[in-house]
């Protein structure tokens, strides 16, 4: 499940109830729930994908998307994910049949530990929806159109030079243009990395490779083994990435008051929320990697603009326009996810573990294009190879099952989530001041 990728994380075993080693019995066989979840350890994995009982174990290795996504699911039923994962989930089956061993039993209930059984199959009513309607169609078009404006604002950015030199006011014009089109390559990366533009996933993979590597100077590897073990388990305490802070900030309501009562103070964190602000210098390195596409992108960029600030200069532009990109990079993912719900490991169905942890922003059209569509943040994580212009076609109807079956679904305005960013951050500050200095 998901995309390419390499480990980044340190391993962990998978935290799981009882069970250890335990031989497959053939295909078969059958299995009941709680035998499946014995098998939730990194030497010891299977899954259940549609009341079939996969063996996983050794294959988890060589995973496309890498050992850490799928492993993320050992024993449990991973329907959903797989789905949701896949453009062709009928092809992807051939490769699971040597690892089948069995399937559930006939008493055994579809959805484990005591899922809403309606809600997912509504669920599933809605995806055959969904692809009955071609809403997973992407228009050629629109992304072509969005690559010509990212393609254009670097053109505009270096005629701005030729021109009219190098002042300070025309410099600062042009990197706040470079940063636009580096934000913008982000948002359309996001999307080939997704599978949301292609038909074919090879062609998505290089095109992914191109605009992350070539246009941004970053690792499609890299990107795709984080961010789908984020969408996978979202919000999720060892399993998301995206809050594994190494002990920078505490999230949520609970891990403050972990650390609290620990007395774990790696950092001041009742002032979290103001350091957060410059915790963004840090991601100006991230994007800067030693991989063969990226160099390219930095063989482009200071061939085009050694001539006019040489080499120190150059290197301060582009350490500018990083730092300018990624305030934006930052306040738009984090104000969908950071100020939700965190927690560790409940094994929710597909859809209230998503809307736990995502919200959306109001539609308009500025918004749409200052997030990438990823104010629709909720449509994105429950159908992710969706391209990005269909989100506002179903989110009525995703709206409507929420409303049905009781699941909260939040949509702020563009500055309240913004500020719920800092909300929450001081928030959880003071959860982990208050246990750190009464518990």
């Amino acid at each position: 499940m998901g995309g390419g990728g390499q480990q980044t994380e340190s391993s962990e075993p998978a935290k799981c109830d009882g069970g250890g080693p335990d031989g497959g019995r053939g295909g078969s066989a059958v299995y009941t729930w709680e035998e499946v979840q014995k098998h939730c350890h990194r030497s010891d994995q299977w899954l259940v994908i549609d009341r079939k009982v996969y063996n996983i174990t050794q294959w988890a290795k060589r995973h496309p998307g890498g050992i850490r996504v799928i492993s993320h699911f050992a024993g449990e039923d991973a329907t959903e994910a797989f789905v949701a994962f896949h453009l062709d989930p009928n092809f992807v089956r051939k490769f699971l049949k040597p690892l089948l061993i069995g399937e559930l039993a006939p008493t055994e209930p579809s959805q484990d530990h005591g899922k809403n059984a309606v809600l997912v199959q509504d669920f599933q009513a809605l995806r055959d929806r969904v692809e009955s309607e071609g809403l997973l169609r992407a228009r050629p078009l629109f992304f072509s159109l969005y690559l010509g404006h990212i393609l254009l604002l670097e053109a505009l950015a270096l005629g701005l030079l030729w021109v009219w030199g190098t002042s300070w006011s025309i410099t600062l014009l042009c990197s706040l243009m470079l940063a636009t089109s580096q934000a913008q390559a982000g948002w359309l990366q996001h999307d080939y990395g997704h599978l949301s533009v292609c038909k074919k996933s090879g062609w998505n993979h290089k095109l992914h490779k191109f605009v992350i590597g070539h246009l941004k100077g970053a690792s499609a590897n890299w990107w795709n083994h984080r961010h789908f073990q984020h969408h996978a388990k979202p919000n999720i305490f060892r399993k998301d990435p995206d809050i594994n802070s190494l002990h920078v900030f505490v999230l949520g309501d609970k891990q403050p008051v972990e650390y609290g009562i620990k007395k774990l103070k790696y950092m001041p964190y009742h002032h979290q929320h103001q350091y957060f602000f410059l915790s963004k210098l840090l991601n100006t390195f991230h994007w800067i990697s030693d991989l063969a596409w990226s160099m390219s992108f930095y063989l482009r960029f200071f061939c085009c603009y050694y001539p006019f600030f040489g080499f120190f200069g150059s290197v301060a532009l582009i350490s500018f326009v990083r730092f300018l990109e990624s305030h934006w990079f930052v306040w738009v993912t984090q104000m969908s996810h950071l100020p939700m719900e965190m927690d560790h490991e409940r094994q929710q169905d597909w859809l209230t573990m998503q809307l736990s942890a995502t919200c959306n922003i109001e539609q308009s059209t500025f918004n749409d294009w200052f997030s990438g569509h990823l104010n629709f943040q909720i449509e994105h994580h429950l159908f992710p190879t969706m391209p990005r212009h269909n989100y506002h076609l179903v989110a009525p109807l995703v709206r409507a099952l929420c409303e049905k079956h009781g699941v909260p679904y939040q949509v702020k305005t563009l500055q309240k989530g913004m500020t719920d960013v800092v909300r929450s951050l001081k928030k959880s500050g003071d959860l982990w001041l208050d246990a750190y200095l009464h518990k």
